[in-house]
């Protein structure tokens, strides 16, 4: 099917000849309005002529299509918008073409040669695309395109001026891409090679002949046309050949090390690795650029020494990538002790969500209460310190590069309760190496005693990004493997906010990473704000299983396996559903505002208690319909006494599972500023609904209408049944799934 631009408002600047008359033509054959502007002026940037831009309108209008000619600088940008809005109504293409040349070698470029090119090409491109933006952010549509130059990607000798500005115009294309994104504008960069009044300087005649123009506007439509999906990419094109650009870095190397000066002498003994592009990295956005800068200040923060990859004899393959398992397997780190008393527990509990609001949580943040208990992932911070204090840089056979590692998994088991006090020794051990292709992973088996004591034992599973292919096994069976949970709705699901100052307080538990409380060191890895520790959420993770499932009882807690997989911002609310099968808990954790899985591949191990009584299903454990009364309840924190004055009721609910006792809930939208009561209600119901836990969650997700379900006897309705007309009004928009 061919490509129409009907209905399209397409500007061309500079499309009184060469490339833009060609872009014009092609755009209004296609069925697109055109604005065709062109100031005239010689290829200096002197003169002014409206001659040009009328003779491309003349010949558009002549083969039955639609176009205008606009005579301003592009540096009037407003003014050429302004000639699409009166004359079509709309703009939807911009394409910045429009240009000049004042070559001289760099020595004899004048202040006029250097201005004039900057406003023509750059300044021009961001006045007119200025002007264009709004009306494109509004209409949810709009295509940019601008025009750099091989002088700008490449240099070339006369053409400082001409490659500065053109190079400019990628960057803010760049740029632009980003933003429009979500607007659907999109914005993209043609280098092209072609035929025309600026390239006749400095080509030869018959080459300029043969790089017809014609060649390049294909590529110009398709960017333009709505089904494009492309932004911010840079294309070469001329000829009939077109090409896509992308910067290539080399891996690079560390030269830095802790309490040690940085000397251009560590510059120069590894310039050879500085500049070999041997695996090289091709970097797509600012934050993948400065994740390497990113990961060496956060090793010198949190980990000591950063390693300055030294090359070790080994195998050739594992010459290459700095890992030889061999060497590696079996090696122990130094070990090291952990104190701690009473103190250092309730900040964790603190840490990882715990709060005096809740009853059940004073056991673990009271050192006076009868049963005062250590959380069990408090394990991870016992043992943290063979990750934190550098103790990989001394393995021989792991010459690796500590800026590209990135904690992947974490399992940890107990073998008792935890002390809420003491001295603990951890001794770590490379229980395995695995080539993963892209990087390398690097088992980590940490025992923590108390005395000769097992108290309990982590697994830290390192990913090396860039590591890989030292031609290494994939897989290990002394890997404790992730695991999905099960193919049905969650048997439970608990939403808990984290605060804005979730992480400033998690951080205190001993892992001091700058990414968790510094902003700038946080933008630097291309987060808005510092993000939460992932051991963070893991211990919310938990909790959320031990109070569900274990009735907060820290005994019968086992074994936690997790994968990180996203960053959580402080301040939003974590969404852990849960899968029970016997005394396994399979979890999965959510951003609730986002849906983005934060924790993947999870699951907690209880050891054997009673099973849950109908008394516990009463309370409501084990129903889908939790997620629901989550939801109004968070939201109804945020807009209750909106929802007050709008509902002004009150409604019961009995949510029944497998014929079993209901659980009970209440909606109080007539006292105060509304809030939602789980268990028995001492006050009055207005109107009180009964049905299943299936049916209630169908209905809030719009498959199962509430009459028809009334009238089938699906659900039962009690009290003032007219007032069922205001459910709308709760459950729209605020509970759904």
């Amino acid at each position: 099917m061919s490509l129409s631009f009907e209905g399209r408002v397409v500007l061309v600047t500079g499309a009184g000849g060469g490339l833009g008359k060609q872009y014009a033509l092609a755009f209004a054959e296609r069925g697109a309005s055109v604005i065709v502007n062109d100031l005239g002026a010689d290829t200096k940037g002197g003169g002014k002529s409206s001659a040009a831009a009328d003779k491309v309108v003349e010949e558009i209008r002549a083969k039955g299509g639609k176009a205008v000619a606009n005579y301003e600088s592009v540096e009037d940008g407003e003014k050429l918008i302004q000639t699409a809005l009166d004359a079509f109504g709309r703009i939807d293409v911009v394409v910045n073409n429009a240009g000049i040349l004042r070559d001289r070698s760099f020595p004899r470029t004048s202040d006029l040669d250097w201005d004039l090119i900057q406003r023509v090409h750059l300044r021009g491109s961001f006045l007119v695309t200025r002007a264009a933006w709004n009306h494109m952010k509004s209409q949810k549509f709009g295509r940019i395109i601008m025009t750099a130059s091989a002088a700008g990607i490449y240099g070339n000798f006369g053409q400082a001026n001409y490659s500065a500005a053109k190079l400019g115009m990628l960057g803010l294309a760049n740029t632009l891409a980003i933003e429009g994104r979500k607007y659907n504008i999109h914005c993209n960069t043609i280098a092209p090679v072609a035929g025309s009044r600026l390239t006749e300087t400095v080509m030869p005649p018959d080459l300029v002949a043969s790089l017809k123009p014609e060649y390049v506007a294909p590529l110009v439509l398709w960017l333009c046309h709505e089904q494009c999906q492309e932004t911010g990419g840079l294309f070469e094109v001329g000829a009939g050949w077109i090409g896509k650009l992308r910067w290539e870095r080399s891996q690079g190397c560390t030269v830095r090390r802790k309490n040690q000066p940085t000397t251009p002498e560590a510059v120069r003994d590894q310039w050879d690795r500085i500049c070999d592009f041997t695996d090289a990295t091709k970097p797509t956005t600012v934050q993948e650029s400065l994740q390497s800068m990113v990961s060496v200040l956060s090793r010198v923060e949190s980990e000591g020494e950063v390693d300055a990859n030294p090359t070790a004899a080994a195998p050739s393959a594992a010459l290459t990538s700095g890992i030889n398992p061999t060497e590696a397997v079996g090696q122990k780190l130094p070990p090291t002790t952990f104190s701690f008393n009473h103190t250092q527990c309730i900040l964790y509990a603190l840490g990882v969500g715990m709060s005096t609001k809740d009853p059940d949580h004073l056991r673990f943040l009271y050192e006076g209460h009868q049963d005062f208990s250590c959380l069990p992932t408090f394990g991870v911070i016992l043992s943290q310190a063979a990750m934190m204090e550098g103790g990989l840089s001394s393995v021989p056979g792991l010459n690796i590069d500590f800026t590209q590692v990135l904690h992947g998994e974490q399992y940890l088991e107990l073998y008792q309760p935890l002390p809420t006090s003491g001295k603990l020794t951890s001794e770590a051990t490379i229980a395995d190496v695995l080539d993963k292709g892209s990087g390398a992973v690097i088992l980590l088996d940490v025992n923590t005693y108390s005395g000769d004591k097992l108290v309990c034992y982590n697994q830290f599973s390192v990913f090396v990004v860039g590591a890989g292919g030292f031609g290494g096994k994939r897989t290990s069976e002394k890997a404790k493997p992730p695991l999905p949970p099960p193919k049905r709705a969650p048997d439970a699901v608990v939403i808990d906010s984290t605060t804005r100052d979730q992480a400033a307080l998690y951080r205190l538990s001993g892992d001091w990473n700058p990414l968790h409380i510094d902003p700038s060191f946080a933008a630097m890895g291309g987060f808005k704000a510092p993000i939460l520790h992932g051991l963070c959420s893991f211990g919310f993770a938990a909790r959320h299983v031990l109070k569900q499932f274990a009735n907060n009882d820290p005994s019968r807690f086992k074994a936690i396996k997790v994968r990180f997989v996203k960053p959580v911002m402080p301040g939003q609310s974590l969404q852990t559903e849960m899968w029970k099968e016997g005394n396994r808990i399979y979890i999965q954790c959510k951003v609730k505002e986002t849906d983005a899985v934060v924790l993947a591949g999870a699951y907690v191990d209880l050891h054997g208690g009673s099973e849950a009584s109908p008394e516990d299903l009463a309370q409501g454990g084990g129903l889908q319909s939790e997620l629901v009364f989550a939801e109004i309840s968070r939201r109804i924190k945020d807009m209750g006494p909106e929802m007050v004055k709008r509902v002004n009721a009150v409604f019961g609910w009995e949510v029944t599972k497998d014929g079993k006792s209901p659980a009970q809930w209440t909606i109080d939208l007539k006292n105060g500023s509304g809030s939602v009561h789980k268990g028995p209600y001492s006050g009055k119901v207005d109107v009180t609904f009964t049905l299943s836990d299936e049916d209630f969650v169908q209905v809030v997700q719009g498959q199962l209408n509430p009459q028809k379900a009334f009238f089938s006897g699906r659900l039962k309705v009690r009290g003032n049944i007219q007032l069922s007309q205001k459910l709308e009004v709760i459950l729209k928009d605020h509970a759904k799934l």
